[in-house]
């Protein structure tokens, strides 16, 4: 089958459905539970006229008629109305409502749900094995679609989530110690954005939106934790040395200028490298050092 034979989805649209006001049909109930207990009452006194017989045969079956179409709806809960399997319209007014019994309803849930997905292993931009997991807040904004044009949304909506973690956590580092990129460690608000953005258009087709997003759970796999903590490590320790040394430099060359400028001093360039020397091993030691004194001369 080619792709131009392909048989295109029926997108469907949410509309208002023709419902009535339960509690008007809750009058003619009681009208009609009237009305049979006095045509009974009627029969029983051997006052057998057309009026009461009728109202006899009729009133249980307007009773059964009105009962049976009774519904409730919750603030934030919509009913889907169908004739026979065509979708007939939406019915969001809360309260007591009432349909012809022969419309089917199908409640629908529009308030807003959490879903937190489960910890997925996926690769990074750079190839490294990362567990990730997220968090969304979603809900259905047009029923119809989250009804007719997926077969099971809540389900959809996991495959969905798990997808496009999958497609985020591809697109960006976990980390990157030249702060030159965008990583999903450190930039866990951006990527956040990023994933509502590809979440929306993914569950658009069944009728749902997602109204925040986060990650719940970001680290290195287990198989690859130990190494690139170490990694971290090394890094970190040459990055602090870096720091020390360039801070080390910056205060000798001010040592140096301080002495020259005030003449505290004249240095040649052996004392002066002695003195750089000696600078450098008090400030950049690890350990505290300990002084020793030169009562003689360099030359000697």
């Amino acid at each position: 089958m080619t792709e131009s034979n392909v048989i295109a989805l029926n997108m469907s649209r949410e509309r208002n459905a023709a419902t009535a006001s339960g509690y008007l049909m809750l009058v003619v109930l009681l009208l009609a539970i009237l009305a049979q207990v006095w045509a009974i009452a009627e029969l029983a006194n051997d006052r057998q006229g057309t009026l009461a017989i009728a109202v006899v045969i009729l009133a249980p079956l307007t009773l059964i008629f009105v009962a049976c179409g009774f519904y409730m709806l919750q603030p934030n809960q919509a009913a889907a109305i169908t004739l026979f399997g065509d979708y007939q319209g939406t019915d969001r007014t809360t309260g007591l409502r009432w349909v012809l019994p022969w419309l089917m309803r199908k409640k629908v849930s529009v308030r807003a749900t959490n879903f937190i997905s489960d910890k997925i292993k996926v690769n990074d931009l750079r190839g490294n094995p990362i567990e990730m997991a997220a968090q969304i807040v979603w809900r259905v904004v047009d029923t119809a679609q989250a009804l007719f044009d997926v077969d099971d949304y809540k389900e959809f909506i996991r495959v969905q989530v798990e997808a496009a973690i999958r497609k985020i956590g591809a697109r960006y580092p976990y980390d990157d110690f030249d702060h030159q990129d965008v990583t999903l460690r450190g930039h866990l608000d951006e990527v956040a954005v990023e994933l509502r953005k590809e979440l929306i258009e993914r569950l658009s087709i069944a009728g749902i939106t997602v109204d925040e997003c986060g990650f719940t759970h970001l680290a290195y796999a287990q198989e690859i934790a130990g190494a690139m903590l170490r990694r971290q490590q090394a890094q970190a320790v040459v990055a602090a040395r870096r720091t020390l040394v360039d801070g080390a430099v910056g205060m000798v060359e001010m040592a140096l200028a301080s002495l020259s400028e005030k003449k505290v001093v004249e240095l040649d360039d052996e004392r002066r490298a002695a003195m750089v020397s000696n600078l450098m091993v008090v400030l950049c030691g690890e350990r505290d050092t300990q002084p020793v004194v030169n009562t003689g001369t360099l030359y000697q």
